[in-house]
């Protein structure tokens, strides 16, 4: 039910709310946030705007036409436990500050027009996704890099490293590595802490399937929520990271969502699960088809494997993303799909055996991904393959229903690698992006300045600088 400012003005005067917080994403998907006090709050924030510099955030605008507006969307409206203040919580789309159109490379504002352009291909009426959130949480957490020096130090209460320490009273229950998926008490004591985590999420309106201890034995966690069309998943998506790093703070924790924080441990990525509706009816279930899939299923599943070398320059968007994508890991590193597959790019699971459940997931993002664009990409390499009718089985994508990592090495390189770095996923954006331009969603401008901001602002800087490690391989020769 759509909220009108009425009841929103109305719920400010009645729960006494002290403040208005309006978030919006960057380029990169990290939120920034303006604060109204109570006084300030009237009609003219949602008709005129608030004003902002967004020459201030990178792949925005430029110094000399900067000024912008944050429109917030009633829909978002929630109260932001996180303050001492009551407040009242936005989500902003920004706007131009004349003429209130929104911005055209505003991250949220492309996955509204994603959302719109399905409807308009006449495809399906409504995308449903739901990513999983993978995280570590950390007690402790050092890092600084200068000229003369590189370093981070991480300590965790739950780590195996810490067996022999001498903690004022050391009671052991430590996990050991790449042991603690679904890990129960005493080993697992974050169970508390994410227990408050889903109180609040669920707080906000937001269901949440589970939670549980992941694989990294350091204090990894995982938690699941349900499915919700495109725009309102990225919005949750925000709001989730926003609350689980708030929540650990208050625990005197840390949280990172970082894919590989620690060496030769579980990596957290941020598998995405999405199917697609039509006049109330599944698209993506047919009963007797390969793992009871459509043919629009299998379409979809062949765009964006067909596109994901280049998808990965949105959904795996940072250095550290790559260090996750490695044999051993459960990660994938082919672009391949299977029934109940977790070594594949693609993952039909073979639980969800309804019209209703039927579903895809896809496994190599993480949540370093502006989760708006991460979204829309994927939209609109599917809708591609279901107008190109790209069969992932005749393009040599499966189904490989077999753990890949077990094949014998001549068979395994003839399979379609995803890219091994950054880099190499930007050099495939620059070279297969039409599909992203259909229907006016992402604009030739953003993906040129996305290029190049991950380019000479991530990578180059990363591969320019000495690391530690070549200290111990090279400092003696």
């Amino acid at each position: 039910m759509r909220v009108d400012t009425d009841k929103i003005f109305e719920f400010v005067v009645k729960e006494k709310v002290g403040m208005v917080d309006l978030k919006f994403s960057d380029l990169f998907g990290r939120w920034h946030h303006l604060t109204l006090p109570v006084s300030q709050f009237n009609e003219s924030v949602f008709k005129r705007g608030i004003p902002f510099d967004s020459s201030s955030l990178p792949g925005f605008k430029s110094l000399e036409s900067g000024d912008m507006v944050l429109i917030p969307d009633l829909d978002s409206a929630l109260i932001d436990r996180t303050w001492d203040m009551k407040t009242l919580s936005f989500i902003c789309s920004t706007a131009e500050a004349d003429t209130k159109e929104l911005f055209w490379n505003d991250p949220r504002n492309i996955a509204i027009r994603a959302e719109k352009y399905l409807k308009e291909t006449g495809i399906a009426d409504v995308s449903y996704w739901s990513p999983e959130f993978e995280f570590y949480i950390f007690d402790h957490i050092n890092y600084s890099t200068d000229i003369n020096y590189s370093f981070y130090q991480i300590d965790s209460e739950e780590a195996d490293w810490n067996s022999g320490s001498d903690e004022s009273q050391n009671l052991g229950h430590k996990i050991p590595r790449q042991g603690g998926y679904h890990a129960i008490p005493p080993l697992d004591n974050l169970y508390n802490l994410r227990a408050e985590m889903v109180r609040r999420i669920e707080e906000c309106g937001i269901d949440v399937k589970y939670h549980h201890h992941e694989v990294g034995g350091p204090g990894q966690s995982e938690i699941e929520i349900n499915m919700h069309p495109l725009k309102r998943a990225a919005d949750v998506t925000m709001i989730i990271k926003y609350l689980i790093k708030m929540t650990a703070k208050e625990f005197n924790k840390t949280v990172t969502f970082m894919p590989k924080p620690l060496y030769n441990e579980a990596g957290s990525g941020m598998h995405i699960h999405l199917k697609l509706y039509k006049n109330n009816k599944p698209l993506f279930y047919k009963k007797n088809g390969w793992a009871d899939l459509s043919e629009e299923a299998l379409y979809f599943i062949g765009g964006i494997l067909k596109h994901g070398p280049s998808l990965l320059a949105f959904t795996n968007p940072s250095t550290n993303s790559f260090k996750r994508l490695v044999p051993g890991f459960e990660a994938p590193i082919k672009s391949i799909y299977g029934l109940a597959n977790r070594s594949a790019a693609i993952r039909i699971p073979k639980y969800a055996n309804t019209p209703d459940t039927k579903r895809f997931e896809f496994r190599p993002p993480d949540a370093t991904c502006n989760i708006y664009l991460a979204l829309s990409a994927l939209l609109l390499a599917g809708i591609d393959g279901i107008k190109r009718k790209i069969d992932p089985s005749k393009h040599d994508f499966g189904p490989y229903d077999v753990n890949i990592f077990q094949l014998p090495k001549e068979e395994l390189d003839e399979i379609t690698s995803l890219p091994l770095s950054l880099q190499e996923a930007l050099f495939e954006l620059r070279n297969d992006h039409e599909y992203l331009l259909a229907g006016d969603i992402f604009s030739q401008e953003l993906i040129e300045s996305w290029i190049d901001l991950k380019l000479n602002s991530e990578f180059n800087e990363v591969r320019n600088r000495p690391h530690p490690y070549e200290m111990t391989l090279y400092y003696d020769v």
